[in-house]
């Protein structure tokens, strides 16, 4: 079998429909669909199981996995209660980490862009303790994630024993089909698109920031089929273990993102600027870029479908349909 937590989820719903793709239906998830329609995510999908997170470890008890895909976690930027996010970022990986060891199974985990903080040093996937240990996350959710993988490393550093395969993704701006409970945690391209479609004014934020201009924040948006094609080749590569930037390499505009949805539908751009709210100006990313680098050194030659393609992808399948849903 196959153990996907956070399979309901944005990420990890697109992995499961990947898997069952590839003809793989023992699938199990591990998570807590909610009252938010999560479970219309895995609607089309062949399951074994949807194992609740509390009794995930009794449920591991005397089993076999062929890998382990930890997805699941609290990704709000915006959490605050540090213990929460703590038990759930940290302590629960570490466990699961502990028990993939154990039992020699393949670890693939989801790490973030947001260990990367403001960006100021750089967004180089160096996995190495000096370079992580000089990561800043600006929020909660960043730094739970960031202290895991210090963990880890710490660990190889060491020459500890690990899972034979283990790999952590750091993942920048990820969009596509399924991400619809995420609230305000979506893509604006999700949140926007019924006002793009009925020809409402769309509102981006403005610039607070010389010499960039209103719209013109940057970030490395990657379409989730590109994500889900580097887990699927990892999945086929157990030699690779390491930690690695899953981007498109290129950062792209806000503006350049809304005037795409536009353009896959054939109507005119409708956008204005709004201020930027003073509670989140001082901790607002301006760029993100990954280095994908590494990425390519290691093998993987799977490409990554440019903005335009991608954001006419997710309209034409998915947000201008009946059935939002992969």
């Amino acid at each position: 079998m196959l153990l996907v937590t956070g399979g309901a989820g944005f990420i990890g719903s697109n992995v499961v429909a990947a898997l069952n793709d590839a003809g793989r239906s023992d699938v199990v998830v591990c998570d807590v669909l909610g009252n938010e329609g999560k479970w219309r995510n895995l609607a089309k999908r062949q399951l074994v199981d949807i194992v609740p997170p509390d009794e995930l470890m009794d449920w591991l008890k005397g089993r076999k996995l062929d890998a382990m895909i930890h997805l699941g976690a609290i990704s709000a930027t915006t959490a605050t209660d540090g213990d929460l996010v703590f038990e759930t970022n940290f302590r629960l990986s570490m466990r699961l980490l502990d028990w993939c060891t154990a039992g020699a199974v393949p670890f693939i985990y989801a790490s973030s862009a947001a260990t990367y903080g403001d960006g100021e040093t750089g967004f180089d996937d160096d996995g190495s303790l000096p370079a992580l240990k000089k990561l800043r996350p600006m929020n909660l959710y960043g730094w739970s994630k960031h202290m895991f993988d210090l963990a880890v490393a710490e660990r190889a550093a060491r020459g500890e024993k690990l899972p034979p395969q283990w790999v952590g993704l750091k993942f920048f701006n990820v969009f596509g089909p399924n991400e619809y409970h995420k609230g305000s945690m979506m893509s604006v391209l999700a949140r926007r698109f019924d006002d793009v479609k009925a020809g409402r004014v769309v509102q981006l934020f403005k610039s607070h920031r010389e010499g960039i201009a209103d719209g013109d924040q940057r970030r490395d948006f990657i379409y989730v089929d590109d994500v889900v094609r580097v887990v699927m080749w990892l999945l086929a590569t157990p030699s690779v273990s390491g930690l690695f930037n899953v981007g498109t390499g290129k950062a792209r505009s806000f503006k350049d993102l809304m005037q795409a949805a536009y353009a896959a539908l054939g109507t005119r751009p409708n956008i204005e600027y709004i201020d930027m709210p003073e509670q989140i100006r001082g901790a607002y990313q301006y760029f993100t870029q990954s280095e994908v680098d590494r990425l390519h050194r290691a093998g993987y030659n799977g490409g990554f479908t440019t903005l335009e393609d991608a954001v006419k992808a997710y309209v034409g399948d998915y947000l201008d349909r009946p059935d939002r849903f992969r």
